[in-house]
């Protein structure tokens, strides 16, 4: 209040000042035309200037008194708008005391324990003044029921002598958000979701169900479906013969992922005198800006579904993907035809290039190499500048690259990262090789660079799938890979003669991948095997190749003796190794302990530079592609793998055994 009359003071004052000059000046101009006005002048000009003083001290006090006047008015004015605030307000210690509250604060919290709620609220907010220096805040919080927006600000800080520390008046404003919230949640609990849902093996059903039993049965499955849709609310229309489209609101979106989907046990639960296997897949999504787009991705959900192998849900929100089911073994579903089909498809594709190259994953294994080596000589067979990238570590691929190596055509077609990128163009076409993931590829830097894509691979399909590509030849039901690729060379119209070296290849990934065919085999895997052995290939020298040495054996024998069992059939074990060879050990490892009586599945960790590799295996009961995919990694049921990265081996270990109880969880409901 001082300051500012001391303004208005000191304005006044300046302008009588120049008035008091001009007058002076004025008079000594006439006294010296005049000396006779020098008295007159004088007794005026004092008289003037005790006049103006007292007329300026009289306006100023005036003044003062009307600035004080005002305001105090304002000053009544904000006091009254803060007691009679509309929206609760506090002031409050960071120590929890109390300096004051508004009437609304008091009314809002009539009988509620306040202080339970403002304790820690405070100390939240003390938190973020000392750990990131912010002046202002906005927090929500649950007070009995209702959700506040508490908004505030430090009002002036202070130090407590005796505990030596710094507390803090806080002003806070509690905005009542607990309609607005309900609006919100009734208005995005109404939004539309699209779901598909489709009849995995319709085709089986339709040829090898009795005639009079392939109505009842797939009656049987449509009821279901529209039981299941009907119980949302839903509205479910059958689009084709075996894919229905559901539409229905959000809500009903939780009570799914409760259920967790039982209508997928509910559809096997069928039984079929032809012991005929019925699952369905469900996708269902709500991402997109209108009903069209959610359709869309719907669509492309499934896609991930059915190359996971079908019987599964999956809920696609912002982007990210959850799983439900997929507890049943993959069965053969690829025909002759498609594979003719695809084979000429590849052909075409190829010619139409101007050059190709072939990618695996990384850390390449024989599948890949081998299947690579297939898809080179189908190339060159068609007369096209072909190169294999890669750059083995470790001793995956065995003694098969130093043999491979020895030869100069291979020796000269097997490049490394840089010299790939200098030879791709807009036409050159990348073959990838036993992996479909674009964050497991062997050098992202050619897939990036690479306009024309086709993919072959065997493993279920992952979220980050490369997309784009010209062509995708995934089945989730071969063993392998190779065994891929063998049926393109099998059936391509071109007479293609694989040389020794390049069928051994594509038969030591089959075999490596079905563990010397136990593992994942069907007629078809047996068909590309007899047909490569047609090439002349030597079984035990194939098998010598990836024996393992007497060192590795004996790291093997400790890893399997030291492995804790827990649900009395999961075997836990770390490798102590830690170089490249790590993640062939513990592979290695995990097979081993398979081999053991009442033990239905196995995982093997090790260290390779700042990642924990984690090997899967199982015999089937239980599902290691859906306990090592929640950590970020893939595979199929019986066989799969993951990589942690910044993990310690102890963390890696207690997070798989929280993953495996989950999985637990899940599947016993």
């Amino acid at each position: 209040m001082s300051d500012i009359n001391a303004n208005f003071a000191q304005k006044i004052l300046s302008k009588v000042k120049i008035y008091l000059i001009i007058i002076i000046i004025l008079s000594v101009i006439l006294c010296i035309y005049d000396l006779r006005w020098i008295a007159p002048a004088i007794i005026s000009n004092i008289l003037i200037i005790i006049y103006t003083i007292w007329e300026n001290t009289r306006k100023k006090n005036e003044l003062v008194n009307h600035i004080e006047e005002i305001t105090m008015d304002v000053s009544t004015a904000s006091k009254s708008t803060l007691v009679n605030s509309p929206i609760p307000l506090i002031l409050i210690e960071t120590d929890g005391n109390i300096i004051w509250r508004s009437k609304k604060f008091t009314e809002s919290f009539a009988g509620i324990e306040i202080n339970t709620y403002l304790v820690p609220i405070v100390k939240e907010i003390k938190l973020d003044i000392e750990n990131r220096g912010s002046q202002e805040f906005l927090k929500q919080f649950n007070i009995n029921g209702k959700t506040y927006q508490i908004r505030g600000a430090i009002s002036k800080s202070r130090k407590r002598d005796r505990r030596k520390q710094k507390e803090y008046v806080l002003i806070l404003y509690f905005i009542d958000d607990t309609k607005y919230n309900e609006l919100f949640d009734k208005y995005t609990n109404s939004t539309t979701c699209i779901g598909i849902a489709t009849i995995d093996n319709y085709d089986d059903i339709i040829q090898r169900a009795l005639p009079e039993e392939k109505i009842e049965i797939l009656s049987k499955i449509e009821r279901i479906i529209i039981d299941w849709a009907q119980d949302t609310g839903g509205l479910i229309i059958k689009n084709e013969r075996n894919m229905f489209i559901y539409v229905f609101e959000q809500q009903y979106l939780s009570k799914m992922e409760k259920d967790k989907f039982s209508i997928l046990d509910k559809v096997k639960e069928i039984e079929t005198t032809s012991k005929i296997s019925t699952t369905i897949s469900l996708a269902i999504t709500n991402d997109g800006k209108n009903n069209y787009e959610k359709y869309k991705n719907a669509l492309s959900s499934m896609d991930i579904v059915l190359g996971r192998g079908g019987d599964q849900a999956v809920i696609r929100r912002e982007g990210k993907y959850q799983f439900f089911g997929g507890k049943t073994l993959e069965t053969e579903k690829r025909t002759k035809v498609k594979a003719r089909n695809i084979a000429k498809s590849i052909s075409t594709l190829i010619q139409s290039s101007s050059n190709v190259v072939i990618m695996g994953h990384k850390n390449i294994d024989i599948d890949a190499l081998g299947s690579a080596l297939g898809m080179y000589r189908l190339t060159k067979n068609l007369e096209k500048d072909c190169k294999i990238v890669t750059e083995p570590k470790g001793d995956l691929l065995g003694k098969f690259f130093e043999e491979l190596i020895s030869i100069p055509e291979y020796n000269e077609c097997i490049i490394n990262e840089e010299e790939a990128i200098k030879i791709v163009n807009d036409d050159t076409l990348l073959i990838i090789v036993d992996t479909h993931k674009s964050s497991y590829v062997e050098f992202p830097s050619i897939l990036n660079a690479a306009k024309h894509k086709i993919i072959i691979d065997h493993h279920r399909k992952s979220p980050d799938f490369i997309e784009d590509c010209e062509l995708s030849f995934h089945e989730v039901y071969a063993s392998s890979a190779a065994e891929l690729v063998t049926e393109i060379i099998q059936y391509a119209k071109e007479n293609i003669e694989l040389s020794l070296i390049e069928a051994e290849g594509l038969y030591g990934g089959i075999m490596v991948d079905t563990k010397n065919f136990t593992f994942k085999t069907g007629v078809r895997t047996f068909e590309a095997a007899a047909y490569l052995r047609k090439f002349g290939v030597d079984i035990i020298k194939v098998k010598k190749w990836f024996q393992a040495d007497f060192v590795s054996y004996n790291e093997i024998s400790d890893i399997v003796r030291n492995a804790e069992i827990i649900e009395e059939t999961i075997a836990i074990s770390k490798c102590n190794r830690e170089d490249e060879n790590t993640g062939l050990i513990c592979a290695k490892a995990a097979d081993e302990l398979l081999t053991i009586s009442d033990i239905t599945a196995s995982f093997v960790m090790g260290k390779i530079g700042d990642k924990v590799t984690i090997s899967g295996r199982s015999i089937g009961d239980i599902n290691v592609q859906i306990i090592l995919e929640k950590m970020g990694g893939g595979g199929h049921i019986t066989l799969a793998g993951a990589q942690l990265e910044g993990f310690s081996l102890e963390e890696a270990h207690d997070e798989l055994i929280i993953r495996i109880n989950e999985y637990l969880v899940e599947t016993r409901g």
